[in-house]
């Protein structure tokens, strides 16, 4: 994946009044999971917008409150594209992954976003988008090729996950499926159903026509 650069400052007034305040400053509420988990009760140090979100009995699990500004993260968001991002929070980089956005229902403006801590041996599980390639038989034949999943589920430490998964179709023929679980990339598992259609040869009318005609000569 790219890496992205994105500056933050910890956020340490929270409650809906003080992200409305925010907002109005033209920035964005973020909280940093997937961080240190710890054993309770907690004798160390937090640093400033750490908090302790208790996971079990004895164990918690420590998240950081953030802040963005709307330019900073305009080229993160509204891209097909996903990113590695390199956060730096008061001078310290941490490695994160986009997890999930939250938009205004009527303005489309983003209200919050949520990020998840990496590293080189924690898989994680992230959408990528599909770029196929080649020319389908079916098409070939008079065939429609039809890409159902734009992107695919996958699972892997962030070093090893591609910027796309790229897939082959010369070999799809007319009316046929390619499914989840007849495709494998190299250190990545496919999250989705197996089932799961990725793309297809659809038939045409002047496929139906041409098939009609072919059998009709027989």
């Amino acid at each position: 994946m790219k890496t992205f650069q994105l500056s933050a400052e910890p956020r340490t007034d929270l409650g809906k009044k003080a992200a409305k305040t925010l907002r109005k400053e033209n920035k964005i509420p973020v909280v940093l999971n997937g961080g240190e988990i710890i054993t309770l009760p907690f004798s160390g140090t937090l640093q400033p917008g750490e908090k302790i979100v208790e996971i079990a009995p004895d164990k918690g699990l420590i998240t950081t409150d953030l802040a963005v500004t709307n330019e900073a993260v305009r080229k993160l968001i509204y891209t097909p594209d996903i990113f590695a991002i390199e956060l730096d929070v008061n001078g310290k980089k941490r490695m994160a992954v986009l997890k999930d956005i939250q938009f205004h229902p009527v303005k489309d403006t983003i209200l919050h976003i949520d990020l998840l801590e990496v590293n080189e041996k924690k898989p994680v599980v992230i959408e990528v988008p599909v770029q196929l390639e080649g020319h389908a038989e079916g098409v070939k034949a008079g065939g429609k090729l039809t890409l159902s999943m734009k992107k695919i589920k996958v699972k892997a430490p962030y070093t090893n996950i591609p910027e796309r998964v790229v897939i082959n179709v010369d070999h799809l023929g007319l009316g046929k499926t390619l499914q989840i679980g007849e495709l494998h990339f190299d250190g990545l598992e496919l999250v989705n159903a197996k089932n799961a259609v990725v793309c297809a040869v659809q038939l045409t009318r002047a496929a139906r026509g041409a098939a009609a005609a072919a059998a009709a000569g027989k």
